[in-house]
This record gives C-alpha cells, structure tokens and sequence, in this order.
C-alpha cells in the first residue's frame, strides 16, 4: 500500500471520529514505546563508521549537530515536560545518531524552517537537516540528500465551513496560503497557475492566516496537513485528495558530502530490520488511526 493511500485512510478515520469535522485532537505518542525503540536500534562498528568521514567527524565530536523542527505533531514534536523530542523524523534522527555514537540522545538541536535549511548546511552550522525536507533540483545544487526516507504530495486545507473550495481545481482567484522556500509555490504555479497566493514564512503562519480569514485556502504538503489536523487546527478540513507529483522526503547533508552513502546504508540497514515500520506506526499509524504500514520508498 502507498504512504498517499495510507494518509487518505488516516483522514477518513479523523473524519469519522469526529462527525465528519477534522479538528480532533488525536491521539498523543505513546512516548515509553518510542524511547524503547530508539534505545533498541542499531549501532555501526568502528569500521563502518571509520569508513566515512562525515560519520567520523561526528563520532570524534561525541555530538552530532542535528537541524530539525519542534512543532511538527507527527513527525518531530517537543515534548516540553521531558524536554523531549519525538515523531518520525526526530525517531529516525536519533536512530542515526545512536547508530554513530551508541546513544540517540547524544545530539545537539538547531532550529530550522523552510527558508533556512540549506543555509546551515552551508554554514557548517549543523551535520544534517531532518524536517519533512523534499528532494528537488534546485536544493541539490546547493546540499546533498541522502534518502529518499518518506514520501507525500501537495494537499489543500480550507475552513469546514467553506463549500466553495472542493480541491485544487478550485483555487482560481482565491487567496492561497503557501510556505516560502517550500515546494508550494511552484506546485500552485502548476496545478492552479490563477490563485492569489501568499506566502509565509513558517507553516503556523499559514495556519493562522487561514484561521483569522486572511486567506481561503492554505496549500503545502499534504502529510503536515494531516499533521496539523492531528494536533487540532480549529475548525479546518482538508479539500480533496493530494495532488502533484510525489514529494520525496530527504536528510540534508553538505554538498559532496560521504555521509551521503552512510546515511542511506543506516536507512536500508532500519527498513530491513523492522524499525523503520515500528517507527512508522508508532509515531503515525496510531495516532491516525492507520493500521497498514506502508512500503517505504526505494533507496539509491
């Protein structure tokens, strides 16, 4: 089963449970059972780290430098009683750092958003970028991705209360929120080249615009979305299926970096040992309602 067809499932499970209106809260992370899958996963011997000079560099530092978000539900979300950080991408991270230094907590967090994440690869700030970051030609010509990881397509969010907009084909002269330095400006370029867009800089932005009025629409990624929805967003639903060419999630690494064949080794290596669907199910699959993991998209 795909990951869109999957996260279609999700949504209609949202929608059931809550007469039809997706603002339900859902369900929190079962957070022992993330630690304990973290604590379990993988470690590299000294030669396969050895191998790499991206990996060695960490491991003779004792910290990897990690570039990742804290307000994303699913996917990486502060938990602000532990001071912890957990959902897929932050799981996977910490995997990779365990896998590098024998212990998942042993990173040091920057920030970033759509607009900065190349730049602190660039600036040697950070050792890899984890945030729902898609893979296109124009980043690539600035960093290196390993993976792909995950993938997803563009969705459309809309107050419930407006009829007017049942998918994308209806953005023509609506305001439409997109996420400045995302992929959504040149999707809504394509796919509905007569919408009024406005960007944000941050994904709440967005939200909030969409909340208070400002805009009548609100396009990006359709797995934050969902994100969104899981978390509570008000009274928002989404509008039609995800649209647009398959979006394939990434880690950000600098440009020419060796980490790159490293990092995908450590993706195959969690994938083939089911950690890779645990983490799958435990940071998405129950708290969406979803019981089928998908395949994960193929490795270079």
């Amino acid at each position: 089963m795909s990951i869109q067809s999957i996260l279609k499932s999700s949504v209609a499970a949202l929608a059931l449970a809550t007469g039809g209106s997706l603002f339900a809260q859902g369900t929190p992370i079962n957070t022992a059972a993330f630690d304990a899958l973290v604590a379990q996963g993988p470690v590299a011997d000294a030669a396969t780290v050895a191998a790499s000079t991206w990996a060695s560099k960490i491991k003779q530092a004792g910290t990897l430098r990690l570039g990742g978000t804290q307000t994303s539900n699913l996917f990486s979300l502060l938990n602000e009683k532990d001071g912890k950080i957990r959902g897929f991408d932050a799981g996977l991270a910490q995997l990779l750092t365990r896998y590098i230094l024998g212990d998942g907590s042993k990173f040091q967090f920057t920030q970033v958003n759509s607009s900065t994440r190349e730049q602190v690869l660039i600036n040697d700030q950070v050792d890899m970028v984890f945030a729902t970051y898609s893979i296109t030609p124009a980043r690539a010509e600035k960093i290196s991705f390993a993976g792909p990881y995950y993938t997803s397509q563009a969705g459309v969010l809309v107050k419930s209360s407006n009829k007017t907009i049942q998918s994308h084909n209806d953005l023509a002269g609506k305001r439409t929120a997109t996420q400045a330095g995302s992929t959504g400006p040149a999707i809504l370029a394509q796919f509905a080249p007569k919408a009024t867009v406005q960007e944000f800089q941050t994904h709440q932005e967005a939200l909030d615009a969409l909340r208070q009025g400002r805009v009548e629409a609100y396009v990006t990624d359709y797995t934050l979305l969902l994100n969104a929805l899981s978390q509570g967003t008000g009274d928002a639903q989404l509008a039609g299926a995800p649209f647009g060419p398959q979006d394939p999630y990434g880690i950000g690494l600098p440009k020419g970096s060796d980490g790159v064949a490293f990092v995908n080794a450590f993706l195959k290596k969690v994938q083939a040992d089911g950690t890779w669907a645990k983490l799958w199910t435990v940071s998405i699959g129950q708290r969406t309602g979803s019981t089928a993991v998908p395949t994960p998209p193929a490795l270079p």
